[in-house]
């Protein structure tokens, strides 16, 4: 009995073993698989999120400026026209 218990803890050493080996084959290429990904977008010129939404909002800001303005120019322009006069004083 003694020897069939033995051999028990020797397998159950084992399969500890074997799984804590794979639990840290399981970190280390999750660890490469994610170092590889960000490479590959850093390479590949994405932006980050907060990035992208940074300029999306000074894009808004320009396009509002710029349709502000160019109101502004158009009532200007039309301000400066010269007025037609009528064709029968003279």
């Amino acid at each position: 009995m003694q020897t069939q218990n033995r051999i028990f803890d020797d397998i159950a050493k084992m399969a500890g073993g074997a799984l804590s080996a794979l639990t840290a084959l399981k970190d280390e290429i999750e660890t490469m698989i994610r170092d590889r990904l960000e490479r590959t977008m850093a390479d590949a010129n994405f932006v980050r999120r907060e990035e992208f939404e940074a300029v999306k909002e000074m894009a808004a800001t320009a396009r509002a400026e710029q349709e502000k303005l160019q109101a502004r120019l158009d009532a200007l322009e039309k301000s400066a026209r010269p007025k037609k006069k009528s064709a029968g004083k003279a």
